[in-house]
């Protein structure tokens, strides 16, 4: 179906302000006497906590305030389970630990106050390897985390446990005897960083009467207003949450710390605070991707067909829980792994280990990356290894439409076969290939998110519309996507709808962005709200006129009523207005249910391979989605393009790698991330089906062009030069060891 506004390459509302340099984020806040706060951090990854001397650092001329965990309550915080001190009490879990705050008239004098606070430390034991941490002996990070606020259940006796999952379906000890081959590998990912280019700040001013007010780089405004209150233990209505542009999320804009260490020092000093973190902070103190160990016991019957499959995650949740959102604190990628699968029997088990590194939290797909990796890997290393073609294989035990997933959930709409089909054929598979050149294909599937979003609209008597929204746009264009849907159900043009965001006070709720739910939620509240808008205005109209609504008829663009002249639905809004004596309100907050639509994704990476020096270049990648309609193709295309070259960042360079506790690259300059120099061709297929959950039958593309990237790059390097890595990233120096070790 043809639309006027939705399905075209629309540019961003908010882009000429961005490009321009006039868009405010939060560390552009300039608040009038604020003062300028900094963290004291620990340099050790586990250590008890002997003194903490702040005189000299308080006697600093500039300084106004100096808080420890001994000057404020003892708050334990955290998005689910509270088990993180603001303020380090007794010990420091990881390297970059708050342990003290300072407040000061200059970032300058607060950082020089941090070198004169003298902290005394009594060194333990630390374990930063997830397996070593849940072995007998190892090193206990916390005494009873069971005890911790929001726990959750550990039906285990392992230590260091921050949670256990187990699931299953079918029965696999039956499923693993009719295996004609088993077969057993592990894969490993290592730590990550989101790398947003704004870095956390927030400012934060305690007014007459103790009314909160907060500015901060948040992507979910509304939860961190009721989780200051609730940690805080203060009245929500006293809060209000400014709702600012986020540069750049990827799940990583979620932090609990620095609002309540802002608010303790405003609450000293009797001014307000502003902390804007250094990217040395970033890398060592904020949330990370966690590394993962994953085991996979997969069993293959006499016809090429899976029949079983147990997979074992370990993460490497950090010194904390605190930082995972979801109700049971753990890593939800495993429990999708081999969705696009026929696998009659399968049990999944992940846990969550305590370790002395900084604490992880969800990051575009949590825990898909790695466990697609995995899992795809695994998929070509049977093929190859049963004497079958990988794509034969595949499609062997693909699903049709029709089948449950291993898990028994029936998807509507199964087209993994033909989105694999159309990335064979967009990437020239058959083609006759180099030396060295290799060529490997990766799937995926992930369905659209969904949370509670409001939308409300103003008719305005000059004709113009106000939508108000509760979301921060953290970089997919959600404010746009908006627009776009109000102006085609009004047909308006696009200039003449406004999307306005202000603050927790004057905005309707949302629940954040997110986990590729917001033209699914925000979107539909949106929908929803200018679908009954437009109700509104007709039967407003029809009554100035002096007819029914139903007799106002649509045509080409023109509406007939009755007695009257062929009228534009701008001219039906004006009288509205006018029938109603005042601008025309309405809210709509809306909460999706979870449909049984799902987005398939398949990737295609041909790559070079140096065997001299084990040097990999990705010369192109072809990714192909089950898109249902585009509503914004403009965006689309980046969060297509942005997510491949994350997928190859993790496949080929990115590592946090900790050396004796503590974060070898200290600077973006140090962590090795893709540029422009890395890019090889990308060219996107997709598959336009209107099926989708969101308005205009969509479907959600944020999160899941990044997940199959690394294991089609792995993939293609064995088609290469016939080496099977599997520990991520993919460096020279590993395809290197491999071909001289396979050699010798």
């Amino acid at each position: 179906m043809a639309y006027k506004f939705v399905g075209k390459a629309v540019p961003r509302l908010e882009g000429a302000e961005k490009v321009s340099g006039k868009t405010r984020y939060a560390g552009d806040i300039e608040i009038p006497g604020a003062l300028w706060a900094k963290i004291l951090r620990s340099p050790l990854p586990h250590a008890r906590l002997i003194k903490i001397d702040t005189s000299k650092a308080a006697a600093l001329p500039g300084v106004r305030g100096i808080i420890t965990s001994t000057d404020i309550p003892p708050v334990m915080t955290g998005l689910r389970m509270k088990d993180m001190p603001l303020l380090a009490r007794e010990r420091v879990r990881f390297v970059g630990e708050p342990v003290a705050a300072v407040a000061a008239d200059s970032g300058a004098t607060a950082e020089e106050a941090l070198n004169l606070i003298d902290v005394q430390y009594e060194e333990l034991p630390y374990v930063t390897d997830p397996l070593k941490a849940i072995e007998p002996g190892a090193p206990v990070l916390h005494d009873n985390p069971a005890a911790y606020k929001n726990a959750p259940e550990r039906a285990t006796e392992l230590p260091n446990i921050q949670s256990y999952g187990r699931w299953s379906n079918g029965d696999v000890e039956a499923g693993f005897k009719h295996a004609a081959t088993i077969f057993e590998h592990t894969f490993r990912t290592p730590l990550g960083f989101h790398a947003y280019l704004e870095p956390h700040a927030c400012t934060v001013r305690i007014n007459d009467g103790d009314q909160v007010e907060i500015w901060a780089a948040n992507k979910a405004p509304f939860t961190l207003r009721d989780r200051v209150a609730r940690d805080l233990d203060l009245d929500p209505a006293k809060i209000k949450v400014h709702i600012l542009p986020v540069g750049g999320d990827f799940g990583g804009k979620t932090s609990v710390v620095e609002v309540p260490v802002c608010y303790f020092l405003a609450r000293r000093t009797g001014k307000p605070v502003k902390m804007v973190h250094d990217y040395s902070e970033e890398l060592a103190a904020c949330s990370h991707r966690h590394p993962a160990v994953i085991t996979l016991r997969t069993g293959v019957d006499s016809d090429g067909k899976l029949c079983a499959l147990h997979a074992r995650a370990v993460f490497s949740g950090g010194g904390y829980a605190a930082l995972k959102a979801n109700a049971e604190v753990t890593v939800q990628g495993p429990r999708r792994v081999a969705s696009y699968y026929r696998i009659p029997a399968i049990q999944v088990e992940t846990i969550c280990a305590y370790t002395n590194q900084v604490p992880c939290t969800q990051t575009r797909t949590p825990g898909s990356p790695q466990t697609t990796f995995a899992m795809e890997s695994q998929i070509d290393i049977i093929a190859r290894e049963l004497g079958m073609d990988p794509v034969e294989f595949r499609k062997k035990n693909l699903l049709d439409d029709g089948d449950a997933t291993p898990f028994g959930q029936k998807l509507k709409g199964i087209v993994v076969k033909e989105i694999l089909n159309k990335a064979l054929d967009a990437s020239n598979w058959k083609k006759a290939k180099a030396k060295n050149i290799g060529r490997g294909v990766a799937v995926y599937e992930r369905p659209s998110g969904a949370g509670r979003s409001g939308a409300a609209i103003t008719v305005e008597s000059d004709g113009s519309i106000t939508v108000n929204l509760g979301v921060p746009d953290v970089g997919p264009g959600i404010h746009t996507v908006v627009q776009q849907i109000v102006s085609e159900v009004l047909d308006l043009p696009r200039g003449r709808v406004n999307v306005r965001v202000e603050d927790t006070d004057n905005s309707p709720f949302d629940s954040g962005t997110g986990g590729s739910k917001s033209t699914n939620s925000v979107g539909t509240a949106a929908y929803q709200t200018v679908s009954e808008v437009k109700e509104k205005i007709l039967a407003l109209a029809a009554h100035r006129i002096g007819c029914e609504p139903e007799s106002i008829k649509a045509q080409k663009g023109r509406y007939f009523a009755p007695g009257s002249n062929p009228m534009s639905f701008s001219d039906l809004m004006r009288l509205a207005v006018e029938q109603n004596g005042a601008p025309i309100t309405h809210l709509t907050v809306y909460e999706p249910s979870r449909a049984p639509i799902t987005s398939f994704a398949a990737q295609v990476a041909e790559v070079e391979v140096d065997p001299g020096t084990g040097q990999v270049k990705v010369k192109k990648l072809t990714t192909v989605h089950d898109s249902g309609t585009v509503l914004n193709r403009l965006s689309y295309q980046g969060q297509v393009d942005g997510g491949v070259i994350t997928g190859l960042g993790f496949a080929l360079m990115e590592d946090s790698s900790l050396v004796d506790g503590k974060m070898a690259a200290g600077n973006l300059g140090e962590f090795k991330m893709a540029t422009i120099a890395d890019l090889p061709k990308l060219k996107t297929i997709l598959l336009e089906d209107a099926t989708g959950p969101t308005p205009f039958q969509g479907k959600a593309i944020a999160e899941i062009p990044n997940v199959p990237t690394a294991a089609a790059i792995a993939n293609a390097i064995e088609d290469a030069v016939g080496v099977r890595l599997y520990d991520l990233p993919l460096t020279s120096e590993k395809v290197y060891a491999a071909l001289n070790g396979r050699k010798r």
